[in-house]
């Protein structure tokens, strides 16, 4: 939530968004929605003609949601909440005077968007700590970083289970009899199974995996599903190092899907749900840097378990360590994961209030800040409820809606590219790639380690660039340098082996992708596609994106190796090269900004026509040549916003003292 200097009934300022005043305030009163749309299209006097005056009830009832949803309690004063705050305790029977008495202070903070200043009644050391929120924003509780340190282990779980099967394939393609060497006759053949056997989990998460992300949210909880997930994981691992045979390594590794899937949905939505509001888009973002962390482990152990010797007839005990070794992180997750308390926010979905009130005071300081959450929360998830009403199905909603439907198509794109970017080719077949470019095996290792590296370190960058730059221009920034490394990689393959430049310059295409990579599409998709979709609709949202990384992941891991034996290296990473060109495109013409806006300018932003967001682009093309290639004075393409909101969003949010995108996450 945002802060405003001026001072309205409540003590802040007057939001347009309407709202009744009666004692119920459960809905919001069409007749002020007319009149406030009325007036807020309003431009000297005249009326013009807007798309407000043909809405349907169902698309009026949405809007009035969507307004509900960035600030449920606007127009409330301070008595108001105050008496909101002690019926809640009363309804959920929380009976100590200290409890009431936080509550009360908690929803009149809440209610005044986080500003204490003008509340009473509280002491000094809850002052301190509440502004400490705003000073100090990592002075948090112990227990809150222990969430956090449970969610980037299962972020490293995730890396790991992706890059073990980097090195130990050099050895278990030989024994299983899919060596995909230009000697061997079945080359082709065994170069699809090759690629479909390190398919296999996200296969089964595109399809299965992501989509029991909700259902087992709803039976098992955060934790639940966390602990269920890593144990899967922990357990597949522990299984691919029994396989004997191709086709048992894709059973092994499709079963992984089923923790890797309800695992990259849940942990990010844990992490938010027990976050603080200031602090909860860096929180967040942790998943990216430590899973990237976790991919760098994971040639860490390719590279610790390369000489280990077979024992005690044992074949392959080497790559059989190495799969193996990513059952540790999930262990670890198991071990701990309920020593920590539940998100919140998930015991109020079941009703229970007084088990969410112990689980947050865990995660706050005071009380007082826990009850401000809570209270804040269990007033949203009504709103959300209200929302989710509508008289439409969210698929529906989803597909029909303008401004649903330009979030989703700028969502897929970049979630879409991610993949097809070309990373995770480097990622799953780096050691390939290095050992194709005349490197010695271990040598290949500790190249891909040297990637893993470099992965992880670049993506520290991108926690404040992605706030600053803009999602967009990072975009646009990083999709060409990705280009031509990519293409600079593949040509190096044309150098002869016998020169020093052939391994060095393949390397430095290859690590200089990296570097462009981690701080741009590495960090943007995910939190693009938080943010992209109105709260209402975006479960349905990040399933949706979720399952289209999962699936293009598989597409790029089943055809890599057929690529490279039907293009040659050359032409698979040319290929690659020509995909991130097409993305720039796609990001220039259907990908809009969405740093520092809130829920209200999104809709603004999205509910425009594609024709205006490609002209947009195409003028921002000539904008940039004309003003840094030509050097003239030239004004920069005004950005297309809803014609019927663009006023109203003005006047709302023109006198805010700074933007928190990150309340949105």
């Amino acid at each position: 939530m945002a802060s405003n200097p001026d001072t309205g009934p409540n003590g802040g300022e007057k939001k347009l968004t309407p709202t009744r005043k009666d004692s119920d305030h459960s809905e919001v009163s069409r007749t002020e929605v007319e009149d406030t749309l009325s007036r807020d299209n309003t431009v000297d006097g005249a009326r013009p003609s807007n798309v407000n005056d043909q809405l349907s009830p169902e698309d009026r009832k949405r809007l009035e949601a969507s307004a509900k949803l960035e600030n449920p309690l606007a127009g409330l004063s301070q008595a108001d909440l105050a008496r909101r705050g002690e019926e809640f305790c009363a309804k959920h029977g929380l009976t100590e005077e200290e409890d009431i008495r936080a509550f009360r202070l908690g929803a009149m903070i809440a209610g005044n968007m986080n500003k204490y200043d003008t509340v009473e009644d509280l002491t000094e050391r809850e002052r301190e700590v509440l502004e400490r929120e705003i000073t100090h924003k990592w002075s948090n509780p112990t227990m809150l970083y222990a969430v956090i340190v449970i969610c980037s282990l299962c972020a490293a779980v995730q890396g790991m289970d992706e890059t073990v099967v980097n090195g130990a394939q050099i050895f278990y393609k030989v024994q299983f009899g899919i060596d995909d060497s230009d000697t061997n006759p079945n080359a082709k053949t065994n170069s699809w199974l090759i690629g479909v056997t390190n398919a296999a989990p996200y296969i089964c998460c595109a399809f299965i995996g992501c989509w029991l992300t909700e259902p087992m949210n709803k039976v098992f909880g955060r934790r639940g599903t966390v602990f269920i997930s890593c144990l899967i994981s922990a357990i597949a691992c522990f299984w691919q190092a029994f396989t004997n045979t191709w086709w048992h390594m894709f059973i092994a590794r499709f079963a992984l899907g089923f923790g890797i899937g309800p695992k990259s949905a849940t942990t990010p939505i844990f992490a938010a749900e027990c976050s603080p509001p200031k602090l909860r888009g860096a929180l967040v973002m942790q998943w990216q840097m430590w899973t990237a962390f976790g991919i760098m482990v994971g040639y860490v152990a390719d590279l610790a378990f390369y000489y280990v010797p077979d024992m005690s007839g044992i074949v392959g005990l080497n790559w059989r360590l190495m799969m193996g070794s990513a059952m540790l992180p999930a262990v670890c997750v198991c071990a701990v994961v309920y020593f920590t308390p539940e998100s919140p926010r998930w015991y109020l979905t079941k009703g229970r209030h007084r088990d969410a009130y112990k689980a947050i005071c865990q995660l706050r300081y005071e009380k007082v800040q826990a009850a401000r959450d809570l209270f804040y929360m269990d007033t949203l998830l009504q709103v959300e409820k209200e929302a989710m009403n509508i008289g439409r199905s969210k698929i529906k909603e989803l597909l029909t809606v303008r401004r649903n439907r330009n979030a989703m198509i700028a969502s897929e794109i970049v979630m879409f590219m991610q993949q097809f970017c070309g990373v995770n080719a480097i990622a799953y077949y780096s050691t390939e790639i290095f050992i194709e470019a005349s490197f010695p095996k271990t040598s290949a290792l500790a190249a891909s380690l040297g990637f893993g590296i470099i992965n992880w370190l670049f993506a520290i960058p991108g926690f404040y660039t992605i706030d600053t730059f803009g999602r967009r221009n990072l975009l646009l920034t990083t999709f060409p340098l990705m280009s031509l490394f990519l293409f600079f990689t593949g040509f190096s393959f044309w150098i002869p082996e016998t020169s020093t430049a052939h391994i060095a310059c393949i390397a430095l295409g290859i690590y200089l992708f990296g570097v462009v990579y981690s701080p741009g599409e590495g960090p943007v998709p995910f939190t693009y596609s938080a943010e992209a979709y109105p709260l209402y609709i975006r479960p349905v949202g990040m399933s949706l994106a979720t399952a289209t990384t999962w699936f293009f992941n598989a597409v790029l891991s089943i055809t890599w190796p057929s690529l490279v034996q039907a293009w040659t290296s050359q032409g698979a990473f040319s290929w690659y090269a020509a995909w991130n060109l097409v993305g720039w495109v796609l990001v220039l013409l259907f990908v809009p900004e969405t740093k520092e806006k809130t829920l209200e300018e999104l809709d603004a932003v999205f509910n425009v026509p594609s024709r205006s967001l490609m002209a947009y682009g195409m003028k921002q093309v000539f904008y940039f040549w004309g003003h840094y290639i030509l050097r003239r004075d030239i004004a920069p393409p005004k950005v297309p916003s809803a014609r019927d909101t663009v006023e109203y969003t003005e006047k709302q949010f023109s006198k805010e003292k700074h933007h928190d995108p990150s309340a949105r996450v």
